[in-house]
Order: C-alpha cells, then structure tokens, then sequence
C-alpha cells in the first residue's frame, strides 16, 4: 500500500473514532510499528493529528463552521484579505461571471467586490448575504436543501454546466503533491468536483497554512488548476514543491 493511501485510511479513522492506536494500525497496514509512527509524524506536521503515547488523536479543522449562518472560525486573516483584496483588484472584472466556492477566503473576496456589473454564482450562503444588497451583482444560487452553510443542489454537475462560467474562485483545506487539492467534508465534495469541471478557469485562493497539507478527500489534481493565490507567508519548500509541480503560483501583495 502507498503511503499517500495509508495516510488518508489513517486520517478517515481519526475523523471517525477521534483516535488511532499504533498498534492496531501496524497489524491493519500489515507493516511496522516504527512506520506507523513516522507515519503519525508526517501528519502531525501537516497539523491534521496530535501524537500520544501509543497513537495519536484528530485535530479539528478550524474552517468548518459548527452551524448555519454561523461566520467560520479563521486562521491567518490579514492573509486572508491580503488575497482577497488581490484578487478583487486584478482578476476581476465588470461583467465577469464568476463562482465563489464556500470558504473563508472566498468570503473575503465578497466583501472586497464592490457594487459593479458582475454575475456571481455561489451555493454559500455567508457569500450570498454579503453580496445580496450589492444591486449591480446578479446572484446565482442553487435550488436545494441547505447544510451549515451551504445550498446543495440534487445535481451539482447538472445545474452548474448549464452556466458559462469565466473564472471560478476556488477554496481548499489542502494543498499537497501528492494529495491535490483536498477537504475534510464529504457535503462539499461533489459540489467542488462540479465547479472545477465546469469552469473555463480554476483560480485556487489559500493562505499558505494550506500548502504541504492533505485532508481526507481530493477534489481536484493540481494539474486542474489554473494558478494558485496565495501570500508571502508560503516556506520555500511549499513553494518549490509547487514548481517542481508546474503550478502557476502568484504570491499576493
């Protein structure tokens, strides 16, 4: 088994039960104990995992928002809008279609956009609140049940392909090599997949705590993205991982 497999067998038990013994994982991987924790260390590095004695126990992501219309708890704002405000200024413009895909930083881009002739296609409803009373922007939402913070359509794929969209702005919990781009949350999975299906450009907006780190499931390869937002913050070697790669990385000012 490769390790990226084991890595994310090992992430889907810790979501699911809240803990991991080394032991259990050494007889279930059929491999060494000493594996195992370089393993748990690997992840623990990418923050996803605190280590104890024995095995280790899940670390929250602090994107998730824990019920509707509650604004999500972030990290690293000033990044954030540093990315934001980059975006706003330089990769749109009047009469652009766009989608903003749920998240912290795309809800930043929202209330950076000011009130111009634009078409926004989103299924979060944080976005659409800060964007409804911007009377130039023409909102497009989805029909369908709504979850935390979001409007999931019975057939993301379907509805979204009905539309041109110019440029998607999209989120992510992860960033890796060998992950893609990646999340914790199975709700928002398909939702991902079908915006990235559908858009001509793919502009990936993650503050550099994102890079070098792999969640339960990829939505997207990195090959699927057009260029990467990011800030000054991102290490060398996230940053040289991502060239090795041929990413198109912008660094925000």
């Amino acid at each position: 088994m490769l390790a990226a497999t084991r890595h994310k067998k090992i992430l889907e038990q810790l979501q699911s039960n809240g803990f991991v013994k080394v032991s259990e994982l050494s007889q279930q991987f059929d491999v060494t104990e000493k594996t195992i924790r370089e393993d748990l260390m690997k992840l623990e590095k990418q923050q996803w995992l605190k280590r104890i004695h024995g095995g280790a126990v899940f670390v929250e992501s602090s994107e998730q928002p824990d019920f509707a219309l509650k604004l999500p708890n972030t990290v690293n704002p000033n990044e954030k809008q540093q990315i934001a405000h980059y975006v706003v200024s330089e990769l749109i413009r009047p009469h652009d279609v766009i989608a903003l895909d749920s998240g912290s930083t795309t809800l930043e881009i929202a209330k950076f956009i000011e009130d111009m002739p634009l078409t926004v296609i989103t299924n979060d409803l944080l976005i659409m609140r800060e964007l409804m009373l911007k009377q130039q922007i023409k909102l497009v939402i989805p029909g369908g049940y709504s979850q935390h913070n979001l409007l999931i359509p019975s057939h993301p794929l379907e509805w979204i392909m009905q539309m041109n969209i110019h440029k998607l702005f999209l989120s992510t919990s992860g960033i890796h090599p060998s992950y893609g781009l990646s999340i914790f949350s199975h709700d928002q999975l398909v939702m991902k997949k079908a915006f990235v299906e559908a858009a001509k450009e793919v502009i990936c907006v993650a503050d550099h705590s994102k890079y070098g780190r792999g969640a339960l499931h990829t939505f997207a390869t990195l090959e699927q993205v057009h260029q990467f937002v990011t800030d000054g913050g991102i290490s060398v070697d996230n940053l040289e991982q991502m060239k090795q790669a041929g990413a198109t990385l912008i660094i925000a000012q």
